[in-house]
């Protein structure tokens, strides 16, 4: 198998594995331990390529860095942990929430973030 390939499938296995979107440096080390001479360099120029391939997608929440997790997801929020700064998916959704919004507007998208502690933050 050739190395460009060996280190987008360990890229991929990252994601694929951590099940919640990682950081370009949790990919890195995730993915090191198939190709452990794997740069962040190359892991920046595979994601960008996995996304632009419709792969992954990257989820920006305010304030941070990108993370990338799988494309395809169904509709689904996200929950920071203040404790680890990881992000975990949550698969659920208040629903409509055009009532939120000032008379005569029209809400096209949401999203939604949750904060608090992970339960491996939470000591459970």
């Amino acid at each position: 198998m050739e190395r460009s390939t060996r280190q987008r499938a360990a890229i991929r296995a990252a994601v694929d594995h951590a099940a919640r979107p990682l950081l370009a440096q949790e990919v890195l080390e995730l993915a090191q331990q198939d190709v452990p001479g794997l740069g962040l360099a190359t892991v920046y120029r595979n994601l960008k390529n996995l996304v632009e391939a419709a792969e992954l997608q990257v989820v920006q929440l305010p304030g941070e860095n990108p993370r990338y997790e799988r494309a395809g997801h169904q509709h689904h929020h996200h929950f920071q942990c203040r404790g680890c700064q990881r992000v975990f998916d949550v698969h659920a959704c208040p629903g409509n929430l055009a009532r939120l919004a000032p008379a005569g507007f029209t809400v096209q998208d949401h999203e939604l973030t949750l904060y608090g502690l992970c339960a491996g933050c939470n000591g459970a």
